[in-house]
């Protein structure tokens, strides 16, 4: 069988899944949670044993520290995905809400009604967490999902999409309801883009050269996940150990993640004061700085930055420094080559606060806030899907609502249109 014969057969399976998925009662989906989330635990030996042939595989292939970090799968992560699906049970489940009602002069009722997407396939890169966190999210919002992971990864994704599937069919739902494309070849991904007769939704996360081939591609209706080249500008005025603080968060937490800060903007007038204690401690972590001349001025021993750097997702150690004279050059900054992902101010002036709130285009934008907030969980959604930096259906964090569409559902007492 070839590989498109595959897919589209797990794609039959699937659509059949989701005919199933649709009509099953919270109860139900709430047991087959819970069961990947046992599942999880008990199988952490065997996870662990795959994911370190990917690891190896990547340290083989020169992977970053931050991209292994990203791979890596240990206990605490494991029990962190297993505690992510019971977070999710927890949560109410958006299908069949009636979420507007309103009475026509003739009578009739019209009213809106949450409903599943129905196949959803998720594309990704790198981060076998996605497999569990998408497969949970899409079960309770009941949709099927097949799951596109990368070749990094291919291990990793195996174990656990098998393991979910293999829980959820012991609580009565179909397999198919969760499947994992098991090739790794470029051609999977041309396949999926193009099977608009099965899929209703696509959503990829991962690079820019992934998330620009989709969009580029795709025949089916997809949701952008953005990359995320996201700012912090320091204001005049600003509390900078709060600023010193944030950046630092924002940077070396987790620098491998979309919601890190990759390009730092400062108010000349502060600049003097703020850089060289934010450089040492930017330093001790091993982080490179990238300046405009300005920046450079005051700390000489960081390399030039080029206009590359401000468009790049660094998704490492590294950080670019621009100084701006005020706060409008600093927005038109970001406007100008953030990714609309999550971007932030840190200031003391409330009025500068609103204006940036109003005047940054951005998924989520924050005030004295790290950018690494950026996240479903963090938001009181559970886990997400990804984040959308595009501004049709969903926007930000997509969490169980934005797995759901929306179907009229009209009550009458007989009437007819004249």
């Amino acid at each position: 069988m070839s590989i498109r014969e595959e897919i589209i057969a797990q794609a039959r399976e699937a659509r059949r899944a989701a005919r199933i998925l649709a009509n099953l009662s919270t109860e139900v989906k709430d047991q087959a949670l819970e069961a990947i989330a046992q599942s999880l635990e008990v199988s952490m030996a065997e996870i662990m044993a795959e994911n370190r042939k990917d690891l190896e595989a990547g340290e083989k292939a020169g992977l970053s520290k931050a991209l292994l970090d990203r791979l890596l799968l240990n206990e605490e992560r494991i029990k962190g995905m297993a505690e992510g699906l019971r977070e999710l049970i927890k949560l109410k489940d958006p299908v069949g809400d009636i979420i507007e009602m309103w009475r026509r002069p003739n009578g009739l009722q019209v009213g809106k009604m949450r409903v599943p997407m129905g196949v959803i396939a998720i594309i990704y890169e790198a981060r076998p967490n996605v497999t569990i966190d998408a497969a949970g999210l899409c079960l309770k919002a009941g949709n099927a999902v097949i799951l596109r992971g990368g070749s990094e990864a291919i291990n990793s994704n195996r174990i656990l999409a098998r393991i979910a599937a293999e829980a959820i069919a012991r609580v009565g739902l179909p397999a198919a309801s969760i499947q994992l494309i098991q090739t790794t070849d470029r051609e999977a991904v041309s396949v999926l883009l193009g099977l608009n007769e099965y899929l209703d939704l696509l959503i990829p996360r991962g690079g820019a050269g992934l998330i620009r081939r989709v969009i580029n591609e795709a025949r089916v209706p997809v949701i952008e996940t953005g990359t995320g080249n996201c700012h912090i500008y320091v204001d005049q005025g600003a509390d900078l150990e709060m600023a010193r603080e944030i950046v630092f968060n924002a940077k070396t937490s987790r620098p491998g993640v979309c919601n890190a800060v990759e390009t730092l903007l400062v108010h000349r007038d502060i600049a003097g004061e703020f850089l060289p204690e934010l450089y040492q401690v930017l330093k001790e972590s091993q982080v490179e700085l990238r300046g405009c001349p300005g920046a450079r001025e005051i700390i000489p021993e960081i390399k030039e930055a080029t206009e590359e750097d401000w468009q790049e997702e660094y998704l490492d150690y590294i950080l670019a420094i621009k100084l701006v004279k005020d706060f409008e050059e600093a927005v038109n900054h970001i406007n100008t080559y953030g990714t609309k992902h999550s971007e932030a101010i840190i200031t003391n002036d409330y009025s500068r606060s609103q204006r940036f709130l109003q005047e940054v285009d951005a998924a989520a934008v924050y005030v004295n806030a790290s950018t690494r907030f950026t996240d479903g969980n963090q938001f009181g959604l559970g886990a997400e899907i990804g984040i959308s930096t595009q501004k049709l259906h969903a926007r930000g964090p997509m969490g169980l609502n934005e797995l759901t569409s929306c179907k009229f559902v009209i009550y009458g007492q007989g009437q007819i249109r004249e």
